[in-house]
């Protein structure tokens, strides 16, 4: 068995096809980790959501941010922008089936040496830390009245964590770090606005897998959402979101021996800055 860790796929099917068939996927005996963001902007967000829903227990999937606005969008507590792509799923004879599955993923896993999330962790969380938060939210997206945190869910505010923080707040900060974050400051302060590539940050701000004595540094974080990134193989921190979307590649890393596969996404070049 042989366990795949998938960048940002955002609809992009075909590309993830290929992907499978470039490593030979065996759905019987292989596992697939997706980094979250299986949605939006590219031309198959149905199929994606079809084909990882019949995955079963052969697939994990965290929470992106692109993932939690389909839902809000579903639930009437968002408004579809300009440039997404999800009137196909919206308008599916199963998108309630499709959308109630969503909502039921993780926001955050953790097996073995390795955790998975979609933007990040801050500073102050430890692995243990962090996946007790995440299962607050998962909490609240799984309750009957999950519709009062989607309706909360937006905004900046606060932009640094306290452990005193509750109720919407408390979630926000959750949200807003684990889908949305790519750099923060030493203390923990988020700037959630930047989307460049790491030297161009703001003053006082550094990649969030930088920030010196980072408590989840004991643990492989695999992440995504950050294009500008691109592939970051590291010890401590493993970012796979390398720009599919945009019509560079998609890519998947084999845990047991780290060997990368790649396919190139040129037809895909969504129109647009990258995001």
């Amino acid at each position: 068995m042989a366990t795949y860790a998938i960048g940002d796929i955002q609809g992009c099917f075909e590309s993830l096809s290929r992907l499978l068939d470039r490593f030979r996927f065996d759905g019987d005996r292989d596992r697939l980790w997706f980094v979250g963001d299986l949605v939006n902007r590219g031309p198959d967000s149905l199929k994606t959501l079809r084909f990882v829903r019949s995955l079963g227990e052969s697939a994990v999937c965290v929470l992106g941010n692109h993932d939690l606005h389909l839902i809000s969008v579903a639930a009437g507590c968002a408004r579809l922008r300009a440039d997404d792509t999800l009137d196909e799923v919206l308008q599916a004879p199963d998108r309630d089936e499709l959308v109630a599955w969503l909502r039921h993923r993780p926001m955050m896993h953790h097996q073995n040496q390795y955790a998975m999330v979609h933007a990040g962790l801050l500073p102050d969380w430890s692995v243990d830390s962090a996946l007790a938060l995440a299962q607050e939210v998962e909490r609240a997206l799984r309750e009957s009245d999950y519709r009062q945190l989607l309706s909360n869910m937006y905004g900046d505010q606060p932009d640094r964590w306290d452990a005193r923080l509750t109720g919407f707040a408390r979630m926000r900060v959750i949200i807003n770090a684990m889908t949305r974050m790519r750099v923060c400051s030493a203390e923990g302060t988020v700037d959630l606005h930047f989307k460049g590539e790491p030297e161009d940050a703001p003053p006082g701000m550094l990649p969030w897998f930088d920030v010196p004595g980072r408590a989840s540094r004991d643990a492989a974080v695999i992440f995504g959402h950050w294009s500008a990134l691109g592939l970051l193989l590291r010890p401590d921190a493993i970012g796979l979101d390398t720009g599919c979307l945009w019509g560079r590649e998609l890519s998947a890393l084999r845990l047991e021996d780290h060997r990368l596969f790649q396919v190139s996404c040129a037809e895909v070049a969504a129109p647009g800055p990258e995001q």
